[in-house]
């Protein structure tokens, strides 16, 4: 390995961890402002109503997830309609970590939680979100787009 294999790897290592705080950054304040969209179907009816507002498409999905075709299906419908309305989209896994930033589980009164795989963040009509974790993803995204990657991957750690 040469060095600027060594330093290069290390540099996007870094990066890779920056955005991914990031976006637990903006998840968490987007849920505040009540600005999320959670799951696959609310998603998809949403971007068919106002693909405007979205801002960023979250693709999560966990290594047992691989298998379930439907879900896949959706993922490559859902990414296609981003690309289509210049959409960022990022595909994570961790999906555990998801829920627990979004403070998931089940409730007190057994229903149960949210369809995580996929979640939109949305700017509000009235006050655009101003948030430095929306404008570094946003970078990420575009840099990843110059790189012919047009939907990059994070992988959220629990801790």
């Amino acid at each position: 390995m040469t060095l600027e294999e060594v330093v290069g790897s290390n540099s996007t290592e870094k990066k890779m961890e920056t955005v991914s705080q990031a976006l637990e950054e903006l998840l968490v304040a987007a849920q505040r402002q009540d600005c999320l969209t959670v799951g696959v179907y609310e998603s998809a009816k949403l971007m068919n109503v106002d693909p405007d507002s979205v801002v960023l498409c979250v693709l999560a999905a966990d290594e047992e997830d691989v298998d379930d075709i439907a879900l896949q299906i959706h993922f490559t419908l859902l990414q296609a309609f981003c690309c289509d309305n210049d959409i960022n989209i990022l595909r994570v896994s961790g999906v555990g970590r998801l829920a627990q930033l979004l403070e998931e589980g089940e409730d007190s009164n057994g229903n149960e939680p949210r369809d995580l795989h996929c979640i939109l963040v949305t700017n509000p009509p009235v006050q655009p979100l101003q948030n430095p974790a929306l404008q570094n993803i946003s970078s990420f995204c575009e840099e990843s787009r110059c790189r012919n990657q047009w939907v990059p991957c994070l992988e959220l750690q629990d801790r």
